[in-house]
């Protein structure tokens, strides 16, 4: 199961930080990664981190304002947002799939979902 936390209203130009924790599975062995789906919009890749967490990667549009972090000891997936703008408003969902290399990620279907928190970005 994961659980994602922290989403709620923010002003443009503001930050939040979102978690996502997870339960019933190992999660220190599974790579993971966050997404997003706007309003009629198709859903967006945002980023993935390894198991290991020694490999990040973000969509380019996004890559320098989101950062993507996990703590293998807690069992949660971070996404901190900084500089958020009304056109990152979404709802954002965490994921999470076991793959052989730990220190890989993308590429891969994932298997585990969270349920979403929205974030919403307007003065």
């Amino acid at each position: 199961q994961l659980v994602e936390n922290g989403g709620g209203w923010v002003q443009p130009g503001g930050s939040l930080r979102l978690s996502c924790t997870a339960s019933g599975f190992p999660f220190d062995t599974y790579s993971a990664g966050w997404f997003r789906q706007a309003p009629g919009k198709e859903r967006e890749d945002i980023g993935c981190i390894s198991a290991s967490g020694t490999k990040i990667a973000y969509s380019d549009s996004l890559e320098g304002r989101f950062t993507i972090s996990r703590d293998n000891a807690k069992n949660i997936l971070y996404l901190q947002m900084n500089s958020l703008a009304p056109e990152d408003t979404a709802v954002y969902y965490c994921a999470a799939v076991w793959i052989r290399n730990a220190n890989w990620c993308g590429g891969h279907e994932y298997h585990h979902w969270g349920q979403g928190t929205q974030v919403t970005v307007s003065s």
